[in-house]
């Protein structure tokens, strides 16, 4: 049980550490594994993926393809939507951490 709970806590962690990613500079994916791995979380692709995935179907990421050394790579952008749920995430994990930390 403990370990689901962790699991969908992290998920919502790493979707935040993505939309905020996201909004500083359009990435690609094995570049946000590695960043994901700087801050504790072994990710695959395999995981990644899919999460973008779906954060572009809501709308919250967009992809573009671009031809780098003769290979085609996905670079992810937040939307306009996708920066209102960040900024809203953002306050209340501010809020939530200021509650459980003092």
């Amino acid at each position: 049980m403990e370990n689901k709970i962790l699991r969908k806590l992290f998920l919502g962690f790493i979707e935040l550490h993505i939309l905020h990613h996201a909004k500083k500079c359009p990435f690609y994916g094995s570049w946000m594994i590695e960043e994901l791995k700087e801050h504790g979380y072994d990710i695959s692709p395999g995981t990644l993926y899919p999460i973008l995935h779906t954060l572009c179907s809501e709308g919250l990421l967009v992809v573009e393809s671009k031809n780098v050394e003769g290979k085609i790579r996905k670079y992810y952008s937040i939307t306009k939507e996708g920066e209102e749920i960040l900024s809203k995430a953002t306050e209340k994990a501010l809020e939530l951490i200021k509650e459980i930390g003092g």
